[in-house]
């Protein structure tokens, strides 16, 4: 956590000097229409590919299935869009990257991925911890057994 607190604070200090260093090599004028430019071009983008995925997963919902592919590809094209209207080149780069379809879909099986390998852990950390203390897992197979005494009148 503390790593993640020092990147994000760094983050725009880095993002500032290579504004200033790319400022110094091309000019005032040309960096500022590079981000400008890249804002613009952001929110074409972040349109253009989230009507894309929206009817893609309209369509999954019309055919009955589950869009989980759809709404982790919204959920990116989300955070590129939203990294291409910030100025800074780093910022950019990664936003385009969630914008392009190939690296998006490689990043959502990577997500995809990790999600269910955390999934097996956890599940697997709750199993030990019900070997261990003697319990059965709630959503183990149980026998259906009642309890109680009763008469019989004949």
């Amino acid at each position: 956590m503390r790593v993640f607190l020092f990147l994000f604070l760094l983050f725009p200090l880095i993002e500032l000097a290579l504004l200033i260093q790319v400022g110094s090599a091309i000019g005032v004028l040309p960096t500022l229409l590079l981000v400008i430019g890249t804002a613009i071009l952001g929110s074409v983008l972040l349109r253009v590919a989230g009507v894309a995925t929206a009817w893609r997963a309209r369509e999954k919902l019309a055919r009955g299935e589950l869009p989980e592919q759809e709404m982790l590809e919204g959920l990116l094209i989300a955070v590129g869009g939203g990294l291409l209207l910030l100025p800074g080149f780093i910022s950019d780069i990664v936003g385009v990257l969630c914008l392009i379809p190939f690296t998006r879909r490689l990043l959502v099986n990577k997500l995809r991925q990790r999600a269910a390998e955390q999934a097996m852990r956890q599940r697997a950390f709750a199993d030990d911890l019900a070997a261990r203390s003697g319990q059965t897992r709630p959503g183990a197979a149980q026998p259906n057994v009642l309890e109680g005494e009763y008469e019989r009148r004949d």
